[in-house]
């Protein structure tokens, strides 16, 4: 028996995971649930252990350690002691957990966008027999997945792609804050939405290129009908061309991929975009005695009779009583309270103001709402298949996004330890050895992708 015990803990086999936050919840769960059967040390590094701690909790499998990757030799350390790395940390990070794991021939796995800093590992992760693998989480992640799996099964069939479009959003279960007029709230990293568009929008529709900058993107929107769940809106995420090699959509008419919000959430942030709100290239003045009204006053005309709100409508030519308004006051945004920080850029001081009524609440669900439309030529016939998959979270900690970001993540470890995961390089999970156990595996947890054949 005491053979047996002692032998329970020699692991085989050693995940590092960097980044105890939200998002890691589920990831870190499913980990240590495999951990005994598998011979696993999970180990979770935070620049708050004691936040590390909790996730571990008190299992012999999982140990918490603090971790800055900023401290170039702390850092060398714990990635040295691991088998493979997943990296939970903010993407601007994930170069640098990269370089480390290059230095020293370990596996890494993310769920960010491949920036191009990671693009330019991938030759030597190849050459070392590294998988350097990412958008493996959500969206992007499920959305790739989901997308193949379809395509793959269209193309078996004798179909042609002509058009495929996508919209994934993080948005909040109906019961869930029911004042609320944005139906939102952050529930993954608060500055990756503030800064989300930044840049410029390309896609394909109709076989012409479209380009969309930044200051456009709200205004430009499409409406999303999704079976059973009711109407959204969606905007261009980021560069769709990109997909079309890695989809092997080369030829198609039309490529959209892009977020999904509630009606109205778009021209109420529209309005924050256009006045400068999220603009982080400089630091405000006077801060530290600035309040929620005079911050959004900072940016318009001075006027001496003219209140911020009336100065606001006549700006964008608002409805007093209109969604737009309705969403800006719910949010805070007129009022005398003492933003409560010393410093910052216009973006993270709005951050901070939105996180006061946009943060969870111990009870609140969130919603992930994904939705496809494939439309195929096959035996001289148009065809349309329309897919979704919609997840609720259990509470503020186990969350939809935890469980759709982290658990391809955790699968996708558990594949690769078993020697199931051939690719190496920066890959994306477009390969049928990811996307068919992966998705197998999320049908467990009801994680499924319910198609409908259009006529």
């Amino acid at each position: 028996m005491l053979c047996v015990e002692a032998y329970s803990f020699v692991f085989m086999n050693k995940i590092l995971v960097l980044g105890a936050g939200r998002s890691s919840t589920s990831l870190i769960a499913y980990l240590l649930s495999n951990a005994k059967t598998s011979g696993w040390q999970v180990i979770v590094g935070d620049y708050s252990e004691k936040i590390a701690q909790e996730k571990i909790g008190d299992t012999p499998h999982g140990k918490a350690i603090w971790f800055d990757i900023h401290d170039e030799a702390a850092s060398a350390s714990a990635i040295a002691q691991a088998d493979v790395v997943i990296s939970m940390l903010p993407s601007h990070f994930h170069p640098i957990v990269a370089r480390h794991c290059l230095t020293l021939k370990k596996h890494l796995l993310n769920a960010s966008y491949v920036s191009d800093d990671m693009t330019a590992c991938h030759h030597e992760a190849m050459a070392n027999g590294l998988l350097f693998l990412s958008e493996c989480g959500l969206d992007p992640g499920i959305d790739h997945m989901s997308a193949m799996q379809v395509i793959d099964k269209i193309r078996t069939a004798g179909g042609k792609l002509v058009s495929f479009e996508s919209f994934t959003g993080g948005l909040i279960a109906p019961e869930t804050d029911p004042e609320n007029p944005w139906r939102y709230k952050f529930t993954w990293n608060p500055r990756n939405v503030v800064m989300a568009g930044q840049g410029t929008a390309k896609f394909l529709s109709e076989g012409q290129y479209k380009y969309i900058p930044y200051q456009q993107l709200f205004k430009r929107t499409v409406s999303v009908s999704v079976d059973g769940y009711g109407e959204y809106e969606g905007y261009a995420n980021r560069d769709s061309l990109r997909y079309l090699e890695n989809y092997g959509l080369e030829g198609i008419k039309t490529m959209l991929r892009g977020t999904l919000r509630n009606k109205g959430f778009c021209s109420a942030w529209n309005v924050l975009t256009q006045l400068g709100c999220c603009d982080d290239s400089y630091t405000m003045e006077g801060v530290d005695s600035m309040t929620h009204r005079s911050y959004i006053n900072a940016f318009l005309d001075f006027h001496p009779k003219h209140s911020v709100e009336d100065k606001i409508c006549s700006a964008f030519s608002l409805s007093a009583s209109g969604g737009e308004m309705k969403r800006l006051v719910w949010s805070g945004l007129f009022s005398d309270e003492k933003i409560g920080l010393q410093q910052g850029t216009p973006a993270q001081i709005l951050e901070h103001i939105l996180s006061k009524k946009w943060k969870l609440s111990p009870g609140d669900k969130d919603l992930i709402v994904m939705w496809h439309r494939f439309v195929y030529q096959m035996n001289g016939k148009r065809n349309e298949i329309q897919a979704s998959l919609v997840a609720k979270g259990d509470d503020a900690e186990s969350t939809a996004m935890s469980k759709t970001v982290g658990l391809p993540l955790g699968i996708a470890a558990k594949l690769l330890l078993q020697g199931k995961i051939l690719q190496r390089g920066v890959v994306i999970p477009v390969h049928r050895e990811f996307y068919e156990p992966i998705l197998e595996e999320l049908k467990s947890v009801a994680l499924v992708l319910q198609e409908r054949q259009i006529l």
